[in-house]
């Protein structure tokens, strides 16, 4: 798709603008309510779907798959960072009012870092072709990763070094300021809680950037395509992190799924790879890659509801057996 610096200004600009918006609509503090955050989770969700179809009606079509399935990868791989965001907030022990205003500012603190990403990775694709071979074997060894991740018991979370070291430059107040990101303390200048956890968010992303963006460059190699993907996904995570709540605990087969559509696209990077290095290779379309991706979501998640469904049932049952009275 052939982007002018206009259509590039017009969009990042359009996007600061939904961005603002969404910052003083809920400047203030407050717990999120289901309603409030499937609200926004469906604004969100429909400025994408808008977006995409004006991609069709400007008469790319092509963009518009791309875009369509680029947004619904990245979206999905975004709910696992939920279950991450979750530790996150039980680490600190966030006020629930403040839970908003943490995930704003640590989602922006991604989106910037993964712009970043976007730019370095479109830079190597233009100049080295082969840099295919790496992101489809490293897609398929993080899917493998995955489906061992999902075996293992639950983790707690960890600081990353780069946060210790911030952390132990600046210093952190013991207790939360509202939303104050620094106070004075002692005539030094240091961190609240409410920083921390921000960039705890925002820096950790950095991990989950490292197989989202070889896996939207394996569906589209169009850096504006890849660059309003990954906004829209990530703008509209603030709301479903809240809209989801305990149903993320149910999605139990989650992982599974997004190691099937991780290594799916990274087999595509590896035999696009090789068709560019002259390989006579088939090539799998982006409309396939959609159907398959939305396919594995749905599957994934019919068989995540059914196996908690089962799992709450027995767990009942057990409950009830343990409290009848023993014969006498």
């Amino acid at each position: 798709m052939d982007v002018s610096l206009t259509l590039w200004v017009l969009t990042v600009v359009g996007l600061g603008v939904l961005i603002t918006a969404d910052f003083f609509i809920g400047r203030k503090p407050h717990d999120v309510s289901m309603k409030e955050a499937g609200i926004w989770t469906v604004v969100w969700i429909a400025l994408a779907v808008a977006f995409g179809l004006g991609l069709l009606v400007l008469g790319n079509a092509q963009a518009s798959t791309e875009f369509f399935a680029g947004f619904i990868t990245e979206k999905s791989l975004s709910v696992d960072n939920l279950f991450v965001f979750v530790l996150i907030m039980a680490k600190f022990s966030v006020p629930s009012h403040l839970q908003q205003r943490v995930l704003l500012f640590g989602v922006l603190i991604a989106l910037a870092l993964r712009a970043v990403f976007i730019g370095a990775g479109a830079a190597v694709i233009a100049n080295f072709s082969w840099v295919f071979y790496i992101f489809g074997a490293f897609l398929i060894y993080t899917a493998w990763k995955l489906i061992r991740e999902a075996r293992a018991e639950e983790e707690e979370f960890e600081e990353n070094r780069l946060l210790k070291s911030i952390e132990h430059k600046f210093g952190v107040a013991d207790r939360y300021h509202g939303t104050k990101l620094f106070i004075e303390k002692n005539g030094k200048r240091i961190m609240t809680p409410l920083m921390v956890v921000m960039l705890a968010i925002g820096t950790t992303d950095i991990l989950f950037a490292l197989d989202s963006i070889p896996a939207i460059f394996g569906l589209t190699q169009d850096p504006y395509i890849v660059f309003t993907a990954n906004a829209f996904a990530l703008m509209g995570l603030r709301q479903l992190y809240f809209l989801l709540g305990g149903l993320l605990k149910k999605l139990v087969h989650l992982s599974y799924g997004l190691s099937v559509i991780l290594g799916f696209i990274g087999i595509k990077l590896v035999l696009h790879a090789l068709h560019e290095s002259g390989v006579d290779t088939p090539e799998i379309s982006t409309p396939f890659s959609l159907s398959v991706i939305c396919g594995v979501l749905i599957v994934t998640t019919i068989t995540s509801l059914i196996a908690s469904r089962k799992e709450a049932a027995t767990a009942s049952t057990a409950e009830i057996s343990t409290k009848e009275p023993a014969d006498p």
